[in-house]
């Protein structure tokens, strides 16, 4: 059961609180827009995620607060480009959201209570860097999570940030193969910093499943591929892979909780609830089941209707999300989905970007 005692009369009664109260599952704003946040708390969340993407919408729907503290962080440094104040901006922000998650971070003994900030995905070919970048991070505030994509560089990265003492949010991730690779990277930066002689009782590794984008590609490969079967099954690609990691997960005694994010439906609340697991849906996802008659019932360990798995398993990219030894490392890169998360992600970059450019100089 998640305790929510340090929140007060705030609480906002619904499912979503209720669930946070009477379960294991933990609910994160999958945002880091302060006025979110703090109504995500009152549902019940105890931890916030930040990247370009979410950075980007956050300054572009507050000019009113962004504008002028990105003209400050120019003028602050003359000779920083607009990555760079794009990114400094991207750090202030997540330190504030930070702050605010901090006595959740304190209540929980770090377990929950984090904010998660992603690496930059133009370092996605180089280990080193990612892991100089997350050690960055992972200073910026205690109760910091980093993201780092589940690539066959970003393994190894995995693997060196944990031993050298950063909590991971692996990203990048939508199949069973890449979440449980990396949750065995951890469990060996793990071991290999406890081997050091540090305490690791305090970190709060977890290890995300894309579940809605493995939908989303799951349904343009039978569109592509013309591949007839139950429309309905479509919606429950993301859920099995996700049920099917978290079994492997409690039976190899990992450490790293799963993480369901990329919400497209209430199948990625409601079907994972009852789980020791985080759920990170988006805000007005939070809004509309909260305000719901949803009855809470815990369906984690409810295994997917078999006629949907038999209908998916006619589908050879789910057989690769789906099965453990699906996909080999070398080949996460080349799955479909993480092309098209990575290019989103770099498009980000290149938006932000283009928003600091035209705060700093506005056309005329």
């Amino acid at each position: 059961m998640n305790d929510t005692a340090y929140l007060d009369t705030t609480l906002v009664a619904g499912p979503l609180l209720e669930a946070a109260q009477t379960t294991p599952t933990a609910l994160w704003n999958d945002s880091s827009d302060l006025d979110e946040l703090r109504r995500s708390i009152a549902f019940g969340g105890v931890g916030a995620t930040c990247n370009p993407v979410i950075a980007y919408t956050t300054i572009s729907r507050h000019p009113e607060v962004w504008n002028d503290r990105i003209r400050a962080i120019a003028a602050a440094h003359p000779t920083w480009g607009e990555s760079t104040i794009g990114w400094q901006a991207v750090k202030d922000m997540s330190v504030e959201a930070a702050q605010l998650l901090e006595p959740i971070f304190v209540e929980h003994h770090g377990r929950n209570g984090r904010l998660s900030v992603q690496t930059d995905p133009r370092l996605a070919r180089d280990a080193d860097a990612i892991v100089a970048q997350a050690v960055e991070f992972s200073e910026l505030a205690p109760n910091i999570v980093v993201k780092i994509p589940a690539t066959q560089v970003g393994i190894a990265a995995i693997e060196e940030a944990t031993r050298r003492g950063v909590s991971v949010n692996v990203t990048v991730s939508f199949s069973v193969a890449q979440a449980v690779t990396a949750a065995a990277a951890i469990e060996r930066g793990l071991a290999a910093r406890e081997a050091e002689g540090h305490d690791t009782s305090a970190m709060g590794p977890v290890v995300t499943i894309m579940v809605g984008r493995l939908d989303d590609w799951i349904k343009q490969v039978v569109a592509r591929d013309k591949i007839f079967l139950d429309p309905s099954a479509l919606e429950w690609a993301g859920v099995a892979a996700f049920k099917h990691a978290y079994r492997i997960f409690q039976d190899r005694g990992y450490r790293a909780r799963l993480l369901s994010a990329a919400f497209r439906n209430v199948h990625h609340w409601a079907e994972f609830v009852g789980g020791d697991v985080v759920v990170s849906p988006p805000f007005k996802w939070q809004a509309l089941i909260n305000a719901s008659d949803y009855r809470v019932v815990p369906r984690m360990d409810v295994p997917v209707d078999p006629h949907y798995l038999e209908q998916l398993r006619r589908v050879p990219e789910f057989v690769r999300a789906y099965e453990v030894d699906g996909m080999t490392p070398a080949e996460f890169d080349e799955f479909g989905p993480t092309r098209k998360t990575l290019r989103q992600f770099l498009a980000a970059d290149a938006d932000l970007d283009a928003l600091v450019r035209d705060i700093l100089i506005p056309a005329p």
